[in-house]
């Protein structure tokens, strides 16, 4: 056997995949799950419990908040199928490389806990004092590399996401378009676009295209599959996600157009006339209507503002724009390109069935 079999060999035993879809699609989503579980459920916790008057939630929605570099790690340590120690472990690692990454930390969360995950999977089990070598490489590997390279890594995604909200600052119309297609379209995809604005700390005008675009996709698709998929439909896309269409889409990619047409419609209204702004979590941009996150997200940012005293108040023009942008208009212009898109034969009866769990469990065993 050469020495590239017993590489292979020896990956294989431990569990080590080197691909896109581990590190770019798995890794990625779980991130974004574990921020949701931390920073953003501690966000909507906090500010139920400001507007209500309940300390209560405001304290447990700061103690979420603060866990959200291990809660991060820990989910990508999960998606990366690493041993219970390793696992266990990665809360040190999440939490160094997400307070040295700053406002990039996210994405040196996710760089620095594949790196601590892999190099642990390689000695977990390897010796009879695995509970003290386990956790020693992968907490003294992910915190060295912390220290090297998080506040790098954490100033570029933060210069990047910079960037794109300077460019939509300075060219609202033009990357209010851009913008709220590619997130939208990175939230039908099987990568995490949550995780993707959190990375690179989307909010302000640019991360209200994002909120355009991710709506447009999920209201799109629930309301234009309604004739197929009924009620269930309208809530599982709607606010659950539109990712459920990914097979429809591979079948036929003719179904993606009205969504990301009507994206491509609701990103510059939102940066052009009703300059919404997104500057509540970052992640939140990336949310579209799941779980109602998106809006929430907007409105947590209006709070914010007022509070800083940028924002005066709220109003209704501010609550026309979110309705309008996040539910009305992604619904019309969806059901109205779907439905001539329908007429010329471009999309077909079935095209937009959801299959059902045993369905999708029956034609994955096939």
């Amino acid at each position: 056997m050469d020495t590239q079999d017993k590489k292979e060999g020896l990956l294989a035993r431990k569990g080590i995949e080197i691909s896109v879809q581990r590190y770019l699609i798995d890794a990625l989503g779980a991130m974004a799950q574990g921020l949701f579980a931390s920073l953003l459920m501690g966000t909507i916790l906090s500010t139920l419990g400001t507007q209500l008057g309940i300390e209560m939630l405001v304290s447990i929605g700061d103690f979420a908040k603060s866990a959200a570099g291990p809660a991060m790690a820990v989910a990508i340590g999960y998606a990366l199928r690493c041993p219970s120690l390793v696992l266990f472990s990665l809360v040190a690692v999440g939490s160094a490389a997400n307070t040295l990454g700053g406002a990039g930390g996210p994405l040196a969360v996710l760089v620095i806990a594949i790196v601590a995950s892999e190099c642990g999977k390689l000695v977990s089990g390897s010796t009879k004092i695995d509970i003290l070598v386990t956790p020693f490489v992968t907490i003294v590997v992910g915190c060295l590399l912390s220290t090297a390279i998080a506040p790098t890594i954490g100033a570029a995604a933060s210069s990047l996401g910079a960037l794109i909200m300077w460019a939509t600052e300075l060219q609202p119309f033009l990357m209010g378009i851009i913008v709220s297609v590619i997130v939208g379209v990175a939230l039908t995809l099987p990568i995490s676009s949550a995780a993707i604005c959190a990375a690179l700390s989307l909010t302000g005008l640019a991360g209200g295209a994002a909120v355009a675009g991710c709506c447009a996709q999920m209201v799109g698709f629930a309301v234009m599959s309604f004739k197929e998929n009924r009620w269930g439909g309208i809530v599982s896309q709607g606010i659950g996600t539109s990712m459920l269409q990914m097979g429809n889409i591979v079948r036929n990619p003719r179904i993606w157009i009205p969504p990301t047409l009507a994206s491509a419609i609701t990103g510059p209204i939102a940066t052009c006339v009703f300059g919404l702004t997104m500057n509540g979590a970052a992640i939140s941009s990336g949310m579209g209507t799941c779980g109602l996150v998106g809006p929430i997200g907007v409105y947590t940012g209006w709070l914010a503002d007022i509070s800083a005293g940028t924002m005066s108040a709220i109003t209704a023009f501010d609550w026309i724009g979110l309705i309008l942008i996040c539910f009305v208009l992604p619904a019309v212009l969806s059901f109205a390109f779907g439905q001539l898109l329908r007429k010329i034969g471009w999309i077909k009866e079935g095209d937009l069935t959801l299959k059902s769990a045993d369905e999708m469990a029956r034609s994955t065993k096939e």
